[in-house]
């Protein structure tokens, strides 16, 4: 007799982990310390889950996934949006830590998400400087927005404030290419992507820090990890219309950028674009499109560790 696949889910709080089984009423609560986190581990060891699913909830969720990976168990990491699409579709509508974990379980077993691998803590010291490259960058354009409208006596102030953001930027960008350049794997990586014309430094490293499933995923799978692959509405007055939604957000802003000097630089998708916009695409759709073009060609490349070759993706 086939043994019955186990499916997990875990509502993280900062305070406790609530486990739950599909298909089972067993529920669990442990502290999410390092105390109930080594009880959890060991629960989970003993019934052996397919998979186990949780949400990304801010960094509260990364110690017991570092200890679950270690212990050999599937998670998977998932995004909060799609798990409440996913419970408002099945009539799950109220909301307790304990139903939470039993809509993860459910979702585990309904959808089965790609377990996603988690960082090593060098990954996540890249992430976290990345993390601090974005709050520096919006602060620096808050700053010179001001700068237009300010009046003399805060002017000079607001542009010592700029002169520092600037100045933190270089370092920060600096010590994440040396992050990136000490790993031969990330680096090899790097150096990769690269090579494609319109790519550049930023979509680089937050390809690597914030996507490292690029590589491993087919190509519609990737798209629709990020947030570029059009998905069917059908509801109301969107009958048949597609759009995009949803996915990380923090990799399409820079692949948004990279996209956009593509399409002037690059030889494949300038031709791709300019082939949409003459069909009578709108400039936003076919910006899109050359968005998901361009994150398939670097996936395809990390996945046959092959070099820009314009002959191989035109």
């Amino acid at each position: 007799m086939n043994k019955e696949k186990v499916y997990v889910g875990i509502d993280v709080a900062k305070a406790n982990l609530d486990i739950a089984l599909y298909s089972s009423e067993k529920k669990w609560q442990f502290t999410n310390d390092e105390a109930g986190i080594s009880r959890a581990t060991e629960l989970l060891k003993e019934l052996s889950p397919v998979l186990v699913v949780m949400e990304a909830t801010g960094g509260y969720e990364t110690p017991l996934a570092y200890a679950l990976k270690a212990s050999g168990i599937p998670v998977a990491i998932v995004n909060p949006r799609e798990v409440r699409d996913f419970a408002k579709a099945t009539g799950k509508l109220a909301k307790t830590d304990a139903l939470d974990a039993k809509v993860l379980a459910h979702f585990a077993a309904a959808i089965e998400p790609e377990p996603r691998p988690i960082s090593d803590e060098e990954l996540q010291e890249l992430s976290a400087i990345l993390a601090r490259r974005r709050q520096i960058s919006e602060m620096l354009t808050a700053e010179k927005n001001r700068l237009h409208t300010a009046r003399k006596v805060v002017g000079a102030g607001i542009k010592a404030h700029i002169a520092y953001l600037e100045k933190e930027m270089a370092e920060i960008e600096a010590g994440l290419q040396n992050k990136i350049q000490e790993s031969p794997i990330e680096r090899a990586k790097y150096n990769l992507l690269r090579s494609v014309p319109g790519v550049g430094p930023t979509l680089c490293a937050t390809l690597l820090i914030e996507l490292p499933e690029l590589g491993k995923l087919n190509k519609k799978q990737i798209a629709a990890l990020v947030g570029v692959a059009p998905l069917n509405r059908d509801s109301g007055t969107l009958r048949g219309k597609r759009t995009v939604w949803g996915g990380r957000a923090t990799v399409r802003r820079p692949l948004y950028m990279a996209t956009l000097v593509a399409t002037r630089h690059n030889p494949v998708i300038k031709a791709f674009y300019d082939r949409l916009c003459a069909a009578g695409k709108a400039k936003k759709v076919a910006l899109t499109a050359c968005m998901r073009k361009l994150l398939v060609i670097l996936n395809a490349m990390l996945q046959h560790g092959t070099p820009w070759a314009y002959a191989s993706f035109s």
